[in-house]
């Protein structure tokens, strides 16, 4: 069979080493994979009724996923994104296999131990998404990069979500069938091939006929350094509330999904969450990239839209959460009860919040440089403290800490986050292309770039490109060479 060379690949004026194909196909990997898991977290406490062994589960993943995520920026470096994507895609099926597990053998000690591989695997994968999401697109373009990514990623939370309430209408269980975790299995395991068809950065050509960058990665040397200088950066300081906030609210959400429904109803959150989070997507990408203004202006008027939601949904969230507590009596709703739909509509409200606020963390860190190297460490910083704010969110929920703590903790840190990136964002150039190294595909070698295609109007060099270190050099040489004649 031969060797199709991807990069080379062109349909009229599509280009499979277009930075939009490859966000696509990450939004592709993570639909297979993370939308599937984000479905199964959509149906509360995992689709079992055992909210307490989810939370412990779900506190060691986030808990290794910390761990793992500062160090998976570099690992993503040294290894190249499309060997750390595959690797980040394994430990997705395994965990839902455990859940398949528990639910049938009532093997708990599985379910923890797929936990903690999930959470090693899943900081690789995301600081390879995050790379790639935030480096490969232009400036112009990197809100709605995000738009394009997390819309297409969370449409596997929507399928996930229709899978599982097309398997679960016609039941009355509290907890989720098994039919559900094998249909999910089957589909993550998709995900380890499709990480496959992700493109080095240095095939990929941006339409301004840029190339993302001539490395693929780096050396250990290098990286160690840079990862160092990564914690003395006071941005990094600035944005650790928005970073360790930006999930922690998803312990509280699930804890109340499950109280409140049974299991065809959380099926139907689910998909609306899916929903809401497409919605939120598309708003704050469009926010960032089209208001007519340059992007200083345009990244603080997002901080202020994404405040007025927070400020909007959450305050309504409160209102609700004072009607009970963990203690209330309560039956599981269903869908035809009057009574739910408006939590249900709160629920997706707050995952429109949640994208937009995810949108604009991106966002924050793709302003504050395009180089790709740098892009992942952050993502995995930002993965990593965001994880242990996960980690310490369920175990907040674990030990049964009032719902409405747990809603004031979550909202406080979003508020007070919010501001600290708006003064990041104040500080980052209208442009980073003045300022860092960027390269044309008319200064690169046609044999560097393997045949790859380009945009309309750009060509790659054919003869040999002299480095800027050799120049000062070769030209002293050729002066002697003149002087002498």
């Amino acid at each position: 069979m031969p060797n199709v060379n991807l990069a080379a690949i062109k349909v009229g004026n599509v280009r499979y080493n277009s930075p939009w194909v490859q966000v696509c196909i990450v939004g592709f990997v993570c639909f297979c994979s993370v939308g599937m898991f984000s479905a199964i977290g959509g149906l509360g406490a995992g689709g079992t009724q055992d909210t307490q062994l989810s939370d412990t589960a779900n506190a060691v993943l986030y808990a290794l996923f910390a761990i793992t995520g500062f160090f998976a920026g570099s690992i993503n470096n040294m290894l190249g994104p499309r060997l750390t994507l595959c690797l980040g895609t394994t430990g997705y099926s395994l965990y839902v296999g455990a859940l398949w597990c528990y639910q049938v053998n009532g093997t708990r000690w599985f379910l923890i131990l797929a936990g903690a591989i999930l959470g090693v695997t899943a900081a690789l994968l995301w600081a390879a998404e995050g790379a790639i999401m935030m480096s490969y697109p232009l400036e112009k373009d990197k809100g709605r990069s995000f738009s394009v990514f997390w819309t297409i990623f969370q449409m596997g939370t929507l399928i996930g979500a229709a899978i599982a309430l097309g398997i679960e209408a016609n039941s009355t269980l509290p907890s989720v069938s098994t039919g559900v975790y094998l249909a999910f299995m089957i589909i993550m395991l998709t995900s380890i091939v499709t990480s496959w068809a992700v493109l080095p950065p240095h095939l990929v050509v941006r339409g301004d006929g840029t190339v993302v960058e001539l490395e693929d990665s780096i050396g250990p040397k290098e990286e160690f350094k840079a990862f160092l200088a990564l914690f003395k950066d006071w941005r990094m300081v600035a944005l650790f509330p928005m970073f360790f906030s930006s999930n922690y609210f998803y312990a509280y959400q699930g804890a109340i999904v499950a109280f409140l429904f049974n299991g065809r109803t959380r099926a139907l959150v689910s998909l609306l969450t899916g929903l809401g989070s497409i919605v939120g997507s598309i708003f704050i990408g469009f926010v960032l990239d089209r208001t007519p203004f340059r992007r200083r202006t345009r990244a603080l008027i997002g901080c202020g839209v994404v405040l007025f939601l927070n400020v909007l949904i959450w305050s309504g969230g409160v209102g609700f959460q004072v009607q009970f507590t963990r203690d209330t009596v309560h039956t599981a709703w269903d869908w035809t009860v009057p009574a739910a739909v408006g939590p249900i509509i709160l629920i997706m409200a707050y995952y429109i919040a949640d994208a937009s606020y995810q949108g604009l963390a991106y966002y924050t860190m793709s302003a504050m440089t395009n180089d790709p190297f740098k892009l992942a460490r952050m993502a995995g910083y930002y993965k990593g403290v965001q994880s242990a704010g996960s980690a310490v969110s369920f175990g907040m929920d674990a030990v049964k800490t009032k719902f409405l703590t747990e809603l004031i903790v979550s909202w406080a840190m979003l508020l007070v986050s919010i501001p600290l990136a708006a003064l990041v964002l104040w500080h980052c150039r209208d442009t980073n292309y003045g300022v860092e190294k960027v390269v044309h595909v008319e200064d690169v070698m046609d044999s560097q770039m393997h045949g790859a295609a380009v945009p309309k109007g750009h060509h790659t060099e054919v003869q040999p490109v002299i480095a800027t270190e050799q120049k000062p050099a070769l030209e002293a040489k050729e002066h002697e060479a003149t002087a002498g004649v």
